[in-house]
């Protein structure tokens, strides 16, 4: 009973927003992304904020002074789509909340952060390994639901949520389990619902009295749809094959929707495209095995060859196997993979950081190592990239988070007694 209460107390303790301090990193090379990295460089953390970065900077008498000599000072690493807090156990479906069954394969109106779980068994190992903020997506049907961001923050759900919504999601391809296997039904739907959303919001009067024509989608879908189609949301679409790519571009150009690609094992092919329209891509670079038809020519110089195009690029997991929710931390060697697939190493940093805020509207809070950003700060042993580097210390809105993850207790419980 001890035992439980002590944990409760802990739990709740953890919970507490972060206490007036201030804190001084200093001594590091700090890569603040926005800008060339700082040899012997200074971050000076004020009440949850960055007040200062550089090497003349003044520290205040009593600041808590943290020395990163020798060591790397980043950014939080941001993972631009996960199912972290949202997947627990992927074969126990009370325990899986990440798709909606929706209504004719639409769930547009589904958020995924109604069903987010802020005790999470995979925030301590991801954000142990640096992760800060995750993107987190629905998945399934053509439309999938909306996207959220989230720091991997202790608290509850409105502690932790950063913003929600950030991205409508869809899917073009018919690997996807849209409902249907013909890639041109699939668009046709698409097509048609967006012509229904423009319907909708120029008849709303009309469908109250229901004097309008028979629509493909409930009013809760077709309201939350109505973000999108005005440009005001963006819309990431789930597209492999080259072929997928460019109907999702003809899309967004005949509807003139903002919208991303996810997935993108061909967007080599078409990159040139992709940079004259300004659309961004969320890709990996650790699998170069295609999984279907639509990923034959997959590479792991897919980030490289795009961002060598003009292509902004957000790296995210693309391996075989739970990259997404249980190995989202394994987001820094999907980008030190890039980089040894021909990525330059600054793009890379960026696509874990800067990138996705900028995507997703979060870039005036976080991403970067600026004064007046959130301090969402890293400090590494040594380049976040390598297997053998540690995040040593990580910071979420100022505070320090450490917590032993699910592996870390296992691994302590299994020692042998003369090693604990």
């Amino acid at each position: 009973m001890r035992k439980i209460l002590l944990a409760a107390v802990l739990l709740s303790v953890a919970s507490l927003p972060a206490m007036s301090q201030t804190i001084a990193i200093t001594n590091g090379k700090v890569y603040p992304v926005s800008g060339p990295p700082i040899s012997n460089g200074t971050v000076l953390i004020r009440d949850g904020v960055i007040v200062a970065v550089g090497t003349n900077v003044s520290i205040p008498a009593g600041a808590q002074r943290i020395d990163a000599n020798g060591k790397i000072v980043t950014p939080g690493l941001i993972n631009s789509l996960t199912e972290v807090g949202v997947i627990e156990i992927g074969q126990v479906r009370d325990t899986n909340d990440a798709a909606a069954k929706g209504s004719n394969n639409i769930a547009a109106s589904f958020r995924i952060w109604d069903g987010l779980n802020p005790s999470s068994s995979l925030f301590a190992p991801t954000r142990n390994e640096g992760v800060t903020t995750v993107i987190v997506a629905p998945r399934g049907g053509l439309i999938s639901g909306q996207a959220a961001a989230i720091d991997l923050a202790n608290g509850h759900v409105s502690d932790v949520l950063r913003r929600g919504p950030v991205a409508m999601i869809a899917q073009m391809s018919s690997a996807a389990g849209a409902g249907t296997t013909a890639r041109g039904e699939l668009i046709g739907k698409l097509r048609a619902l967006l012509d229904d959303v423009k319907y909708y919001a120029s008849h709303r009067g009309d469908y109250d009295r229901a004097q309008t024509r028979t629509l493909g989608a409930t009013n809760t879908d077709l309201e939350a749809l109505i973000p999108v189609v005005e440009g005001n949301l963006p819309l990431i679409i789930d597209a492999d094959s080259m072929a997928e790519i460019d109907a999702a571009l003809a899309l967004a150009h005949d509807y003139k929707l903002q919208i991303m690609i996810s997935g993108g094992a061909e967007a080599w092919l078409t990159a040139d495209r992709l940079a004259a329209t300004h659309v961004p891509v969320l890709t990996g670079a650790m699998n170069n095995i295609p999984g279907s038809f639509a990923t034959l020519n997959q590479r792991q110089e897919n980030a490289a060859l795009l961002r060598r195009a003009g292509v902004r690029v957000a790296l995210v997991g693309n391996g075989d196997g739970d990259e997404s929710h249980f190995n989202a931390r394994n987001i820094k060697y999907e980008a030190g993979s890039a980089v040894a697939y021909g990525m330059n190493y600054d793009d890379a940093l960026r696509s874990i950081t800067l990138t996705p805020a900028e995507l997703f509207g979060l870039s005036d809070r976080i991403g970067s190592l600026q004064a007046g950003r959130d301090a969402n700060v890293v400090v590494w042993s040594g380049d976040p990239f390598e297997f053998s580097s540690q995040a040593e210390h990580v910071f979420i809105h100022g505070r320090e988070v450490k917590e032993p993850s699910r592996q870390d207790l296992l691994i302590d419980r299994y020692k042998p007694k003369s090693q604990r």
